[in-house]
């Protein structure tokens, strides 16, 4: 399938997600369109400081959205400027959701200008077409021809997996593309189901070498490195992702809430007294969002609210949305060390508000940060990730910052399916594909799935992309 499916992003690494479907009379479709992060880069040379479009874009019938995360759809203003006219095919989530992050997206690296974003917005709107999950839709009728279905996926709220049904020179191949995969027993959403079949999988590797904690595990991690760090007499860093991973992290803190909230942290405080920071208009945007989009939620959190409880909304939850404020915030928890905990973007610390916390308590060892996402190459996160156990610094908008806090990262809490669950997604398919393509991971990740799907699945060609 080498002619037929071109990568133009989460290639090398796992951000920029951006591929391309080609059919045999010149015609194509883009699955994603993303930024890129870090030091990561597009086979055409396409990065973090050079966002324009490298591919002709004439021949693309229609962007097909898998999820709403940045390095998914950041590409997508980029996309419209060099010429595209085709439609934005989502799942109905995605659509209500998309607007919203490609305007901060906007206003974060673009322009500031209300009017010109609100032309790019509008023009988004009219394009996006939000397609029920397990519905086929049609491309491009005759011979060749495609259609395509979108299936839950798990990821984040909204999320699917692509199954495309290619007829070619009378001939239909089935070709999946997985987006990100969520891990089963994500807070919030059901999980991924797979097909009965597919000819070609175009898969992600992001944790392909590596298994997550189970819930219960990294529910009990999460609350010893609460009490941990507010027996430090200090605030608890949180950088995450502002859809998906905020939402869950606020689920799962509700329900340790709920069940000790007369459990002792520090200084006579129970968990009843707990202040948790949302420090982040689009987190709480998302949040919100999240809420008016119940009906996409899993049957264990439609319980919580048939029982009254109120999982993303609940009374420890204070949410800071203008910048204002957000200086003041930092400011008082450096100069008091008070025991909170903050939740900001961004999830990998290369821009957004908990840059400013970091800068500010970094270097003061009452602090804690944890990480719960994953961290590319080049990004502020990995450095503080690998470098702050040992004492080391980061550097942050140019200036050095040495870091003492205390630094722990809980993998459990990834949004993206394990080594496990990216091999069960293949082996509960009752027809194998004959081919896997291993995307959207480092090289190490990549080839360690590689070998272990050769292994399982004998006749399966399993290369990376």
């Amino acid at each position: 399938m080498s002619k037929t499916i071109v990568h133009h992003g989460a290639v090398d690494g796992v951000t920029g997600s951006c591929h391309e479907l080609r059919l045999g009379d010149g015609r194509s479709v883009l699955v994603d369109c993303g930024l890129f992060q870090g030091a990561e880069t597009s086979p055409g040379g396409a990065g973090f400081e050079r966002l324009q479009i490298e591919f002709p874009v004439e021949p693309v019938l229609a962007l097909i959205v898998t999820h709403v995360h940045i390095d998914h759809v950041g590409r997508i203003p980029y996309l419209l400027a060099a010429g595209f006219k085709g439609p934005i095919l989502c799942s109905e989530a995605s659509a209500e959701l998309l607007p919203l992050v490609l305007e901060d997206a906007l206003k974060i690296g673009v322009t500031r200008d209300a009017t010109l974003i609100e032309r790019v917005l509008k023009l988004l709107r009219a394009r996006t077409i939000g397609v029920p999950y397990g519905h086929w839709y049609t491309l491009a009728e005759g011979d060749p021809g495609l259609r395509i279905k979108l299936r839950p996926a798990g990821h984040i709220l909204g999320s699917a997996f692509v199954e495309c049904d290619l007829l070619q020179g009378g001939a239909r191949t089935r070709i999946l593309f997985s987006g990100d995969l969520g891990a089963p027993y994500t807070p919030l959403l059901p999980a991924p189901k797979s097909p009965y079949s597919a000819d070609v999988v175009v898969l992600e590797s992001t944790y392909g070498d590596r298994l997550h904690e189970g819930r219960r595990d990294r529910r009990q991690r999460l609350q010893a490195i609460v009490e941990h760090a507010f027996r430090d007499g200090g605030t608890l860093l949180i950088p995450a992702f502002s859809i998906g991973r905020t939402q869950e992290l606020l689920y799962e803190l509700e329900s340790i809430i709920h069940r000790d909230r007369q459990r002792t942290l520090a200084a006579g405080r129970v968990w009843d007294d707990i202040e948790i920071i949302l420090d982040s208009p689009l987190a709480a945007d998302f949040t919100a969002g999240y809420a008016r989009l119940r009906a996409h939620w899993d049957n264990e959190a439609k319980r919580r609210l048939d029982s009254g409880r109120h999982p993303l909304d609940f009374e420890q939850v204070l949410t800071v949305t203008d910048h204002a404020t957000h200086l003041r915030t930092v400011d008082y928890l450096r100069s008091s060390a008070r025991a909170a905990i903050v939740i900001a973007a961004s999830g990998m610390c290369a821009g957004g508000r908990i840059v400013n916390y970091l800068k500010a308590m970094l270097g003061d060892p009452r602090h804690d940060v944890l990480f719960v996402g994953y961290q590319a190459a080049g990004t502020p996160g990995q450095a503080i990730q690998r470098y702050g156990p040992r004492g080391g610094y980061v550097d942050l908008d140019g200036q050095r910052y040495d870091i003492r806090a205390a630094i722990h990262t809980l993998g459990g809490y990834s949004a993206h399916a394990d080594q496990n669950d990216l091999i069960n997604f293949i082996g509960r398919m009752r027809a194998k594909p004959r081919e896997v393509i291993l995307v959207h991971g480092e090289a190490h990740a990549k080839e360690s799935l590689r070998r272990e799907l050769q292994a399982r699945f004998q006749g399966v060609e399993i290369r990376i992309g």
